[in-house]
């Protein structure tokens, strides 16, 4: 039974927080843990898959006074093993176990016992007092009991539909409205927010197939495949490209132009003796979004002529005659040798 459910396991526990905690530190401490373990932020991962759905079925029985009233006496009369007779008071301290649930028709003179581990009886008591109904509850969106009687089972929630969509990657930082053919042939509109990364889902809720019994429908499920720039890669909110620069420009320094997305170029300084890998970084001309904006990175490659004419091999060789004697793999060796 699904109830047994609320017998065996400890929500305050689950969400790290205690029996008289407040609804506001609840719900603080109900979102940080959602965010940190949501499936599409971690893909692939079953472990956090399993936590956030934990999570998200404590949530739901103790965000609510009256299912959270209801378990915290459905736990307290687990807590051990007691003789209770259904008129009356019982000796292992449980009050008229009906009258916890504000039901009549109790069966009168009707003594039970019971061990710490069998409860089913128990809720097939409750059943009678209730009028009759199951001692089952719902099923959550994620398939996870959501409390509340319902009867045995609980409507089943609608199945989710999945959906695919390709676009390029300036549309995806910027964001646009597509539409999409739904299983019943039927348009729908999907808004894709800016700055959407290549493997991401949006969740459309309630947009799935129905419920087979009354239950809630499930979701659209649209995973997002961005193709590949050109230039620009992505690293969060941060925009990365490679610049090329000459030999001449890492060692004099120099100012280089560097393009930037779907905007004009912006002027970048190469400092005197600039390595290839160096990162030059450029504010806010990154990926713009409602949660912030990122930054432009540059990063630097010495480019190698491929071609020399005699002038310029000529002075090559005179240069490397005066070029300091510095091994530039010294350091590397060094580190390898522990």
């Amino acid at each position: 039974m699904a109830s047994q459910d609320w017998l065996d396991k400890d929500f305050y526990a689950v969400l790290g927080v205690s029996k008289d905690v407040s609804e506001a530190d609840l719900k603080k401490t109900y979102r940080k843990l959602a965010r940190a373990h949501h499936p599409d932020s971690n893909q692939g991962d079953a472990a956090a898959e399993a936590k956030f759905k934990e999570v998200s079925e404590a949530y739901s029985v103790l965000s609510d006074p009256e299912q959270r009233k209801e378990y915290d006496q459905i736990r307290a009369m687990g807590a051990g093993g007691a003789r209770f007779t259904a008129g009356g008071q019982g000796a292992g301290g449980f009050e008229d176990v009906f009258s916890m649930f504000g039901q009549g028709g109790r069966p009168g003179g009707t003594r039970f016992q019971t061990s710490g581990a069998d409860y089913d009886d128990i809720f097939s008591m409750f059943e009678q007092a209730r009028g009759g109904r199951g001692g089952s509850f719902g099923t959550g969106r994620f398939g996870q009991p959501t409390g509340g009687f319902r009867g045995y089972g609980g409507p089943t929630r609608g199945s989710d539909v999945t959906a695919r969509t390709t676009m390029d990657f300036v549309t995806a930082t910027k964001g646009e409205t597509i539409t999409l053919q739904g299983e019943d042939g039927k348009p729908f509109k999907v808004k894709i927010p800016a700055g959407v990364a290549d493997g991401q889902k949006i969740r459309l809720r309630g947009r799935g197939r129905p419920s087979p019994d009354g239950g809630e429908p499930g979701d659209v499920v649209v995973a997002v495949t961005v193709r590949p720039h050109p230039v620009f890669t992505r690293e969060g909110l941060n925009l990365r490209l490679t610049v090329p620069v000459t030999f001449t420009e890492a060692v004099f320094g120099a100012t280089i132009e560097v393009p930037t997305l779907g905007g004009d170029p912006v002027k970048l300084r190469v400092a005197p003796g600039t390595p290839s890998g160096r990162v030059l970084r450029v504010k806010g001309r990154g990926v713009q979004t409602a949660k912030g904006t990122g930054d432009l990175l540059a990063e630097v490659q010495v480019a190698v002529p491929s071609h020399l004419d005699d002038a310029a091999r000529e002075a090559l060789e005179r240069f490397r005659e005066v070029e300091p004697k510095e091994n530039p793999r010294a350091e590397l060796m060094s580190k390898a040798r522990g």
